[in-house]
C-alpha cells in the first residue's frame, strides 16, 4: 500500500501542480475552461476506470490475459468512435471551441489502453510495477502541459500536450506489465475460482458486457466529482467560477489521497472468502483518512491565497468543505468499487440518484461558491452513507432491498 501511494500521490501532486500553476497563469478570466475541460477529461477515465476494475476481478479469478488485452482493444475503438460523436456535444454545452472539446476527448482511447495494463499489474499483485506505472504516467500527463502553458499556449494546445503524454505512458505501461501474471497457488482463495472460470470469460461480448456494467458504477462517481465544475459556469460568473474551480484541488486532494486503500484491497475484495473483511476495512481506513484531510485542508487554508494568488483570498475559509466534500466521495469510491469487485453493480442507481439532486438543487437554489460546495458535500453525505451501509449489509450475508 506503501508503494502504490507513493505512485499515485506522484500523480495526484502532478495534477494538482497543473491546476494551481494554470490557475496563476490563465488567471480568473480563464481558469474556468481550463477546470471545466478537465472534468471532461476526468469523465473520460470513466471506462478506463472500469476496464481496469473488471481486468483486474477477471486476472484473480483465472482468465486468460491474452483474452484480457483483447477486450482492451475492443473497448479502445469503442471510446474512440464515442468520442466521435461527443466532441460537438460538450463543444455546445461548455461553450468551447471544437478544437477545445477534441483536446479534452482526446485523451480517453489511450486511458483505456493505458487502464487495461495497470488493471494486469493490479489483478496479478503486481504493486511495485503499478506504483511505477502510475507515478509515470501522472508525469507524463501533466509536464508538456506545463511546458505548453509556461510557454504561453492555452488551454487547447495544453490538453492536446498532455493526450500525447498519456499515449507515451500507455506503450511505457505494456512494457511494464509484459506478457507474464503472478501464479495461482494453491492455497490462493481465488484458486478454486480460477479452476472453475470457463476459458475466455472476459472475451466477446460477455467482457464488453462486464466493462460496461462497471463503467455505469464509475460514471456516477466521477459524475458526482465532477458535475459541480460544469454546473459553475451557468450558475455563477466567470471569476466566481474560477475561484470554486479552484478550491476543488481541495476536493481532489482528498478524494484522491487515499487512492491506495482501495487499489490494494480490491483483490481481496474479489474473492469470497475475504471480501467482507476487506470491505470493512477499506471504509474504516478511507474514513479515517478523510477525517485527517479535513483537518489538514481547515489548518492549511490560510497559505492558499499565497500559492494562487489574491484573487482566490475569498475561498480559504472554505477550504475544509471543499476537502469534506473528496474525503466523502473517497469513501463512497471504496463502497462502490467492493460493489464492482463482487458484481453487485445494482447499487450504484443510489449514485445516480445523488447526482440528479445535486444538479437540480444547484441549478435551482445555489447562487454562490459557499450554496454550491454546500449542496454539493450535503448530497455526497447522503449519498455515501447510504451505499456504506448497504455495502456492509452485504458484506454481512445480509440481504439488500432493492433502491426506492
Amino acid at each position: 500500500m506503501t508503494l502504490v501511494t507513493a505512485g499515485a500521490m506522484t500523480a495526484n501532486i502532478a495534477s494538482y501542480l497543473l491546476q494551481l500553476l494554470a490557475g496563476r497563469w490563465l488567471g480568473v478570466a480563464g481558469y474556468s475552461e481550463f477546470a471545466s475541460l478537465l472534468a471532461v477529461q476526468l469523465l473520460c477515465a470513466v471506462p478506463a476506470l472500469a476496464l481496469q476494475n473488471v481486468v483486474a476481478r477477471e486476472l484473480v479469478h483465472g482468465a486468460d490475459i491474452a483474452a484480457l488485452r483483447a477486450l482492451r482493444l475492443r473497448c479502445a475503438l469503442l471510446v474512440a468512435a464515442a468520442v466521435v460523436v461527443l466532441v460537438p456535444v460538450v463543444s455546445v454545452v461548455l461553450e468551447v471551441g471544437i478544437a477545445a472539446s477534441a483536446a479534452a476527448l482526446g485523451s480517453a482511447p489511450a486511458l483505456v489502453v493505458l487502464a487495461g495494463e495497470q488493471g494486469v499489474l493490479q489483478g496479478a499483485r503486481r504493486f511495485r510495477g503499478l506504483a511505477v506505472v502510475l507515478g509515470v504516467a501522472g508525469i507524463a500527463k501533466v509536464l508538456p502541459a506545463l511546458v505548453v502553458l509556461a510557454s504561453g499556449g492555452g488551454a487547447t494546445p495544453a490538453l492536446w500536450a498532455a493526450a500525447a503524454g498519456i499515449a507515451a505512458a500507455a506503450v511505457y505501461a505494456r512494457m511494464v506489465a509484459g506478457s507474464g501474471r503472478r501464479p495461482i497457488s494453491a492455497g490462493d482463495p481465488g484458486a478454486a475460482a480460477a479452476a472453475d472460470r470457463p476459458a475466455g470469460v472476459a472475451g466477446g461480448l460477455a467482457g464488453v458486457f462486464a466493462v460496461l456494467q462497471a463503467a455505469q458504477v464509475q460514471a456516477a462517481l466521477m459524475a458526482l466529482s465532477s458535475a459541480d465544475l460544469i454546473v459553475v459556469r451557468i450558475v455563477l460568473d466567470e471569476p466566481d467560477a474560477s475561484r470554486y474551480a479552484l478550491g476543488t484541488i481541495a476536493t481532489k486532494i482528498a478524494f484522491w489521497l487515499p487512492q491506495a486503500v482501495g487499489v490494494v484491497l480490491y483483490p481481496r475484495m474479489a474473492q469470497p472468502a475475504s471480501s467482507g473483511s476487506a470491505v470493512r476495512s477499506a471504509l474504516a481506513v478511507l474514513s479515517g483518512i478523510g477525517v485527517l484531510a479535513v483537518a489538514g485542508a481547515a489548518v492549511a487554508a490560510p497559505l492558499a491565497p499565497l500559492f494562487a494568488g489574491q484573487d482566490y483570498a475569498p475561498i480559504q475559509g472554505l477550504l475544509w468543505l471543499f476537502a469534506l466534500h473528496g474525503a466523502l466521495l473517497a469513501v463512497l469510491q471504496g463502497a462502490l468499487l467492493s460493489a464492482i469487485a463482487v458484481q453487485r453493480t445494482a447499487l450504484a442507481v443510489l449514485a445516480w440518484a445523488g447526482l440528479v439532486i445535486e444538479v437540480v438543487l444547484m441549478l435551482t437554489l445555489a447562487n454562490s461558491v459557499t450554496g454550491l460546495i454546500a449542496t454539493a458535500a450535503s448530497v455526497a453525505a447522503v449519498t455515501t452513507t447510504l451505499v456504506a451501509v448497504l455495502v456492509i449489509r452485504t458484506a454481512a450475508g445480509r440481504p439488500v432491498p432493492a433502491p426506492a
